[in-house]
This record gives C-alpha cells, sequence and structure tokens, in this order.
C-alpha cells in the first residue's frame, strides 16, 4: 500500500508549561510531529527546556506578524533563536524565503522553505515554488489563501508534480479540501492544530477532525475522493456520516467539504476528476442546475425533479439521482401503508412547506401518489413556480394555516439551528391524527416536531431522511449497504448540544 501522509499538529500557547504539557498530551495520543509555535511565547523561548526529552519530533517556527505570527522582538534574535534550534538537532526547522540563505543546514535538521500568503493564490506558482526549492529545501511549504475552489486544483497539482517534498495548501474555508486531501497528492505532512477553537490559520482542522472525521493518515494516492458541494457548506454533516461508513467497511475512501459559489460550478465539474473525485452529494444551491447542464444521463425520477442530490463521475460520465425523493417517499409510504402503485397516500390532502429542491422532490412523489398538494413557502413566484410543474394549489405564506391538511411536510430551514425556537406551524393548528414530516434535522427534535408530538400527531424527523438518503448515496457510491445504525448514531452525536474536544 502506498505510504501514507502524517498530521502535524500545530501548538502556540503563552507558557512554556502549557507548551510542554500539550505537546506531550499530542504524543499520548498518538501524533507523531508537533509544530512549536515560539513566537507565541510570552517569556524568551527556553529551548532546553523545550526540547528536552521531547515526546515525538518536532517543526521549530517562529513566525513574524507579517506572516500571520506574533513575534515582535528584532529578527536578529530570531534568527539567533532558529539557529540555535538547528544546534540542539530539532527534526525540521520552518524558513522563510527571504532568511533561508542567511540560516546554514547544520546536522540533521530538515529545513523547510515556506512562503505564507494571506491575501490570495498567486498566478505563477510555479516559479514561486522553483525559487523555494532553490534554498537548499527538504521541503517547501506554500500556503495561500483561497478565494474559489479552483485554487485548491492549483496547489494540489503543484504538490503532485513536485519533485522535491512539497506542502501545498489553501487557507479559509475554500481551502479546506486542499488540507484534507494533501497526502493524496504526496504532501510528506499537512497541519492541524490542537483545538477546534484554536485555529493557527484560516481554515485550519483540529487533530480530533482531521483524526476521528476523516481519518487523515489512512489517506494515501490510492484513495477514492467523493465530497459535498454546496454555498455555504461548513454546517454539513455529510462528511461526518460517510467517513465513519467508509471507515466502519474499511473502504480506502474520503469525503470532503466543497464550498462552490453558484458561479463557480461549471469550473468546478471540470476540475472535479483532476481532484480524484468519484461522486458528490449536491445541495443548495446547486441541485437544479446540475441536473440542467452537467449531467449524461438521469434516471426517471431524477428528470421529473429537475433536481438532483447524488451524482456519480465514472469512464468520463457524469450520472444523476435524487436520494432524497427516494428517501422520503420510503418513510411516507411505510407511514400510510402501500407503494407508488398503490399508495395510502392518495386522495390526502397535503401542505407542502418551500419551494426548494427537497420540496420538488417529495412534491413529485406526493403527485405520483395521487395527493392534493396545497404549497406554501415565503416566496410567492417560486411557491407558483413548484406548483405550475406539480399541477398542485399555490397559496400565500400567511394562509397556511388555513389548510386542513391529513400530512405537513416542511421542507423549509425554519427550526434549524441555531434558530431552534421558531416553527414553520403554530401548535394551535396541529391535531391528532396529522402527519407531521420536519426534513430539518438539525436539531432533530425541532420546535415543529415537539409541537406534533404534544398535539398526539404522529410525525417522520428529519434524522430519518437524511440517514435514509444519505444510506441511498452510499450504496450508489460504494455498491454496498450502508451500516445504517452507524450512520444514525454518529449523526445524532454530531448534532449533540455536549461536545467532547
Amino acid at each position: 500500500m502506498p505510504a501514507s501522509s502524517l498530521l502535524c499538529v500545530t501548538i502556540g500557547r503563552g507558557r512554556h508549561r502549557a507548551l510542554i504539557a500539550e505537546h506531550k498530551h499530542l504524543a499520548e495520543q498518538g501524533c507523531k510531529l508537533v509544530e512549536l509555535r515560539l513566537d507565541f511565547l510570552m517569556t524568551p523561548p527556553n529551548l532546553k527546556r523545550l526540547l528536552a526529552a521531547r515526546p515525538c519530533p518536532v517543526v521549530v517556527t517562529c513566525r513574524r506578524e507579517k506572516d500571520g505570527g506574533r513575534w515582535t522582538k528584532s529578527e536578529e534574535s530570531r534568527l539567533m533563536l532558529l539557529r540555535q534550534a538547528i544546534a540542539a538537532g530539532v527534526e525540521y526547522v520552518d524558513l522563510e524565503e527571504d532568511i533561508a540563505a542567511s540560516i546554514p543546514r547544520f546536522g540533521d535538521t530538515k529545513r523547510i522553505i515556506s512562503y505564507h500568503n494571506f491575501r490570495e493564490t498567486p498566478e505563477d506558482l510555479s516559479a514561486l515554488h522553483a525559487r523555494l526549492s532553490g534554498l537548499n529545501a527538504d521541503i517547501v511549504k506554500i500556503a495561500t489563501m483561497a478565494h474559489g475552489p479552483h485554487d485548491n486544483v492549483r496547489l494540489l497539482r503543484l504538490m503532485r508534480t513536485a519533485r522535491i517534498p512539497t506542502i501545498a495548501i489553501c487557507m479559509g474555508e475554500f481551502g479546506q479540501p486542499s488540507r484534507i486531501l494533501a497526502g493524496k497528492f504526496g504532501a510528506p505532512f499537512t497541519y492541524a492544530t490542537f483545538h477546534a477553537e484554536r485555529s493557527m490559520a484560516p481554515g485550519q482542522l483540529s487533530y480530533q477532525q482531521m483524526r476521528e472525521v476523516y481519518h487523515y493518515e489512512d489517506i494515501n494516492t490510492d484513495t477514492d475522493v467523493y465530497g459535498v458541494i454546496a454555498d455555504p457548506v461548513a454546517h454539513s454533516l455529510s462528511p461526518v456520516i460517510h467517513n465513519a461508513a467508509f471507515n466502519e467497511l474499511r473502504l480506502n475512501k474520503i469525503y470532503v467539504p466543497l464550498r462552490v459559489p453558484r458561479e463557480e460550478l461549471s469550473q468546478f465539474m471540470h476540475d472535479a476528476r483532476e481532484l480524484g473525485i468519484k461522486g458528490l452529494s449536491v445541495t443548495i444551491p446547486h441541485k437544479e442546475e446540475i441536473c440542467q447542464k452537467h449531467l449524461d444521463k438521469c434516471d426517471d425520477s431524477t428528470h421529473e425533479i429537475g433536481a438532483c442530490n447524488t451524482v456519480l463521475l465514472k469512464e468520463n460520465r457524469t450520472y444523476g439521482y435524487n436520494t432524497d425523493y427516494a428517501a422520503a417517499m420510503a418513510s411516507l409510504d411505510h407511514m400510510f401503508g402501500g407503494d407508488e402503485g398503490a399508495s395510502g397516500l392518495r386522495g390526502k390532502t397535503v401542505l407542502l412547506l418551500g419551494a426548494g429542491g427537497v420540496a420538488r422532490a417529495i412534491g413529485v412523489g406526493l403527485k405520483r401518489r395521487d395527493t392534493d398538494i396545497i404549497i406554501a413557502s415565503r416566496t410567492m413566484e417560486r411557491t407558483e413556480e413548484l406548483a405550475r410543474i406539480l399541477k398542485a394549489k399555490a397559496i400565500a405564506w400567511g394562509q397556511r394555516h388555513g389548510v386542513k391538511p391529513h400530512l405537513i411536510v416542511n421542507c423549509t430551514p425554519i427550526g434549524m439551528h441555531p434558530n431552534v425556537d421558531e416553527s414553520p406551524i403554530e401548535a394551535r393548528y396541529l391535531q391528532s391524527g396529522i402527519v407531521v414530516f420536519d426534513t430539518v434535522y438539525n436539531p432533530e427534535q425541532t420546535l415543529l416536531i415537539k409541537q406534533a408530538r404534544d398535539c398526539e400527531c404522529t410525525y417522520i424527523t428529519g434524522i430519518d431522511m437524511f440517514v435514509s438518503q444519505a444510506s441511498i448515496q452510499f450504496k450508489h457510491f460504494t455498491g454496498q449497504e450502508a451500516p445504517v445504525d452507524l450512520m444514525r448514531r454518529v449523526v445524532k452525536q454530531a448534532i449533540s448540544p455536549v461536545k467532547v474536544q
């Protein structure tokens, strides 16, 4: 099996005691490499104290303010400190481009020649890499700010083709895929922070996230890549659920969050194969456009819905599916009895709240089951458009409480974390016998679900739909049955108000 990349955890504390304690803690957790940020210390760094009996190898770094660090003392004293670290035999020392020539190689210490740009990703990366490589580098490190998903491709491409071991990562939310996929593209290691709330660089993930969610040290050049495309994407729990399932079945696959603005979707789909992407989950705002413009083939239900939430890329073709549709209708058919051909939903009145991609998918399923659909959303234009497609009735949002439905389906984000005290329906309009289906899954017990329970309504939670659609996606991605119980458990843990770091 190809060699895997390491996780280097960056720690920066104001006191020597805290820095040493975190170093020891990380080593006990299995960390094999730590970056000591000397510029965070409030007193002059005592290298002898920091390095004596160190529990695992270190990268010594002392970063200036202009390079994103906290060093405010003289440049002369900083250079002296770095020379002393080399003389002390540290495993790695990080040297910026402009000082590398003034600090000679000594002993077995490996030289990381680094470049940081917190504004942009420069155009001529090849020339930059050549300059850094020419400074007696053992490892070249380039960290730049990403302003779009394509910047990841440029950095990962550079890393894959480099002759000298290279760490090339993008900063910011756009750049997170480059950090997670660094090992697949040849990086000797990538960087994580000690704790999610103490990031040392924009977009940096914690050691716990990189190990427990992304299983970074299992990633290698043969790892298949999957991901979720959305804008925004940070809230998505899809990486948690799919990576847990991949790990459970010992599959050499990784699932990453991919922030893709609407205007960059075409470029991203062009880049996807270079990133090694085999499959995608698709969510807001891309479900309709990807179905209209970027699929070679889709199934009948996806074509009728006009929205796709699952894409497979294989043999230079793209295939689209809508697992929202399949999951939602499986839940409703179970609740009401029957199926599309002989459904217990036939003739029932349904109040469909929302007019986005999920509402469209569920609406098509309800239409196929001959229900009486009434649609209300907060945007009348979209309400009327969806009603036209489904041959349903459109009403203004303010009229929703006048409907007497058998089934209420909430496809709006109302009640989603952090707005957990909101509900799309006032409790006094809920009556025993109504079935309530809330597609919001974080929290599972939305205010609407709590109201439904108090009013003795039957209900389906967003967790039910989310896990079901993800398990169908997993089958498309892998050809194997998903570990559904595990997926449900990890989602509930992820949205639990009690988090352990």
